[in-house]
């Protein structure tokens, strides 16, 4: 089971950093998700994910406040927009389509600007 942990927390954390790039894919999550796997599967994991500069700041500020820096907010509402307007526009012609990338991208908005604003 130990192993198991292991492997889903590295997966998690995989989709985590992806999601630092990639608008669609949240950071914060994945980078919870892992921390929790590791602290149940491997104590030095664990440690070595929390004492990293950049990734352990997401988890520890979220796990600290509840809150996201408003640069992250600002950049991942902006990317989420431009990406899914470019796919409203340019993957189908259907309007149920385009409606569907457009409700996407406001329930994800909504999300982000849902929690505080770290200070």
């Amino acid at each position: 089971m130990k192993y198991l942990l292991i492997i889903l927390g590295s997966f998690s954390l995989a989709l985590g950093i992806i999601g630092i790039f990639l608008p669609l894919l949240p950071t914060t999550p994945f980078l919870l998700l892992s921390a929790a796997l590791y602290v149940r599967s491997s104590e030095k994991l664990y440690l070595w994910l929390i004492n990293q500069k950049y990734l352990g700041t997401y988890i520890r500020n979220f796990r600290e406040h509840k809150a996201i820096p408003l640069r992250a907010k600002i950049i991942s509402v902006s990317l989420t927009w431009i990406t899914l307007i470019y796919c409203a526009a340019t993957i189908s012609e259907l309007w149920f389509v385009k409606i569907s990338f457009l409700l996407l991208a406001t329930g994800i908005s909504w999300h982000i600007l849902s929690y505080k604003t770290l200070k």
